[in-house]
């Protein structure tokens, strides 16, 4: 077994800033560890690490999923507004328009 420490990213953004930090965790850690030691990062404050969703490069993943050397964690923020909702929306405008 390779207990080499695991080198990945974690990445969350906002409409007007974007955070990606380099972390250093021990072999056998997983995605939870990575977000508990992100919430002793300034730029993380205000973000709901415990509640988001996660992925690791793109694909869905859970708190409780082993990471791997070169993962990217990614902190997703809910929608602004619902895109079914919002569709509809500009439909009704672009029908209404002359």
């Amino acid at each position: 077994m390779n207990d080499a420490p695991l080198q990945i990213e974690i990445a969350y953004a906002e409409p007007q800033r974007a955070v990606v930090k380099a972390l250093s965790l021990p072999s056998g850690s997983c995605v939870a560890d990575a977000l508990r030691l992100a919430a002793f990062d300034p730029d993380f404050t205000g973000v709901d690490l415990a509640n988001s969703a996660l992925g690791i490069f793109g694909r869905p993943t859970r708190p409780d999923h082993a990471l791997q050397q070169g993962d990217r964690i990614e902190i997703y923020r809910p929608l602004a507004a619902d895109p079914k909702v919002a569709r509809r929306a500009r439909a009704k405008q672009a029908r209404t328009k002359p």
